[in-house]
């Protein structure tokens, strides 16, 4: 098994959605679900990072970012008509893109319909918010920071510059530190930072230089992420070999924050202990209601969104055809569930965390033992097989990216192998 076959960040991924036909509305999708997760997409980034794949565009005027906003206004006002009484949010994030995007005003904007449309207080639960290095401004931040802002994930990927350029990423070391400074001023109790393994050049001690001067501001909590390179994004693609480096630095990483005292959340995330100590929310049977263009909303049965693209043409057609829409009460483009798929959604959301599965809770919600739906034992000793759970060892964590999608079901493999940009 490669250890790198691709970030399994969400089960189905967005590739195997499909149009829905009838598209079924929002008040049936959500009827006896539990919203638990808020996310509000902003698809705009100051530039556009070579190993980037995300839904976003760059260079967005500000008469786009206002009618983005004011489509957003509209979705969130009737969405919040289906949902629930009352949602039970305990979780929320603003992503992207770059939310910080956005000018203070645009920010002050953003909070104030989110609260308004949604009925919740955001400083009420903990809120995360994406920024980057050119954009985690003072004035910025101290709108995030007024509000109640819990978590502030910066994605700074290397310290190194010439690291930076080689992932196009131009940004200076300076820039990188001002922000963080700036960060650790707004007074955001957790501060994330992500940084990347496997670009072009790097080297351990390199990767060890960019790990040291991100603990120098004792970060509540690191991503760690092996670069990919994926279609439609602006890197080539490289030998079998970068397996064998990505390994070595995902090692180093993982053994210098262990000795540092954080603790291992997943494959990439290590967190300092007691800190940004996660909500009553469980993504494996709580749902999440998306607002924006390239958001995903998920119930227990259906997970939908609108048309996911990467391209930089594809996406301005989708946020194009976004801020003209008024009718928000259906969903559009997504993936019913039936019972197996439910059962392996659990599994891999609970296998690649380092607790496992609880075989108990598992049996208690689908009426079977997780080892008979599923052929485990193709694992070997990458697994831990015991009375009360199923969870990864060390090496099986480090090979989290080829366990999970060989364990994506065929139906969804072929979906995705078949998916063709809108």
């Amino acid at each position: 098994m490669r250890p790198y076959e691709g970030y399994v960040y969400a089960y189905p991924h967005k590739t195997a959605y499909r149009p829905l036909d009838p598209r079924p509305p929002l008040r049936e999708v959500w009827a006896g679900e539990r919203p638990g997760a808020l996310y509000v997409h902003i698809p705009f980034c100051e530039m556009r990072c070579g190993f980037c794949n995300l839904f976003t565009r760059t260079g967005a005027p500000e008469e786009l970012t206002g009618a983005y906003l004011d489509t957003l206004e509209r979705q969130a006002a009737q969405v919040r008509d289906v949902l629930p009484e009352p949602p039970a949010f305990t979780t929320a994030a603003f992503g992207g893109g770059t939310p910080t995007y956005l000018t203070p005003g645009e920010l002050t904007r953003l909070f104030d319909l989110t609260e308004r449309a949604m009925g919740i207080d955001l400083a009420a639960i903990p809120l995360s918010v994406e920024t980057s290095p050119a954009t985690a401004t003072p004035d910025r931040l101290a709108v995030l920071a007024e509000r109640g802002t819990a978590r502030i994930s910066i994605g700074v990927q290397s310290f190194v510059d010439a690291e930076a350029r080689a992932a196009v990423r131009p940004q200076k070391r300076a820039e990188v530190e001002a922000a963080l400074d700036a960060i650790r001023a707004a007074g955001v109790p957790v501060l994330n930072i992500d940084l990347i393994y496997g670009i072009d050049g790097q080297t351990p001690a390199s990767w060890l230089h960019s790990l040291e001067t991100a603990l120098a501001w004792r970060p509540e909590e690191l991503y760690l992420y092996p670069l990919y390179v994926r279609p439609l994004t602006g890197l080539g693609k490289l030998s079998r070999a970068w397996d064998d480096q990505r390994l070595e630095l995902y090692r180093i990483g993982r053994d210098r924050l262990l000795a540092e005292g954080y603790e291992q959340v997943s494959m990439r995330m290590f967190r300092l202990p007691g800190a940004g100590a996660g909500p009553a929310y469980c993504c494996q049977t709580d749902g999440m209601v998306g607002l924006g263009c390239g958001a995903r909303s998920y119930t227990s049965r259906l997970h939908y969104s609108f048309e996911y693209a990467v391209g930089a043409r594809q996406v301005r057609a989708i946020i194009d055809d976004y801020v003209s829409r008024d009718d928000f009460g259906v969903a559009n483009v997504g993936f019913v569930l039936s019972a197996a798929e439910r059962g392996r959604r659990h599994l891999i959301q609970s296998l690649l965390q380092v607790e496992g599965l609880d075989r108990g809770f598992y049996r208690a919600r689908f009426g079977t033992d997780v080892l008979d739906d599923f052929p485990l034992d193709r694992f070997g000793d990458r697994l831990v097989l015991e009375p009360s759970v199923v969870r990864l060892t060390a090496e099986g964590l480090a090979y989290s990216d080829g366990i999970g999608p060989a364990l994506f079901s065929p139906e969804v493999k072929a979906l995705m192998e078949g998916y063709r940009p809108c």
